[in-house]
């Protein structure tokens, strides 16, 4: 039986990209993605639904979004859906969350006010040029060592979370 697991999402930072690195120096960041959705009830009446993503880039990707984004930044990226399980310390219980592994991303938008060049807050004396711009896009960016061409390493490299 044939199967696709595909995830394309436009949506908004909710929280700074935490940047981390695995034992054996791979880079992983861990996002927050709210994403919106408008509709009409039967009765007319305008409602807004968000929706809020956990999101894994790695590698380059990583280093990339932790070093130009921000909370509230504007991001187009392209993953996978991926189910994560394991066993809660506390009550041994069996916990499951669903994540997105990031596979393509594309800036959108421009820096935001105030910002000062790589996406930090500005303060006094800080410039309002915009950020620069990788030269090529973040997928084009080769695999780091240790990872396939579908995603993260493999599973015996501890993610320091």
């Amino acid at each position: 039986m044939a199967s696709f697991n595909k995830v394309i999402l436009l949506g908004n930072l909710t929280r700074d990209p935490e940047l981390r690195y695995t034992p054996k120096g791979m880079a992983v960041a861990r996002l927050g993605m709210a994403v919106n959705r408008t509709y009409k009830t039967d009765g007319g009446e305008t409602k807004e639904e968000v929706t809020f993503i956990d999101i894994d880039a790695w590698g380059k990707q990583a280093e990339l979004i932790s070093q130009y984004l921000r909370k509230g930044s504007p991001l187009f990226m392209e993953g996978r859906l991926k189910l994560d399980q394991w066993d809660d310390k506390q009550s041994g219980q069996k916990v499951t969350k669903l994540r997105v592994v990031m596979e393509n991303f594309q800036f959108v938008g421009g820096p935001r006010s105030g910002d000062a060049p790589g996406g930090a807050p500005g303060g006094p004396g800080t410039s309002s040029a915009p950020a620069p711009r990788p030269s090529r896009p973040a997928a084009a960016a080769p695999a780091a060592p240790g990872a396939d061409a579908d995603g993260p390493p493999p599973e015996d490299d501890d993610v320091p979370f």
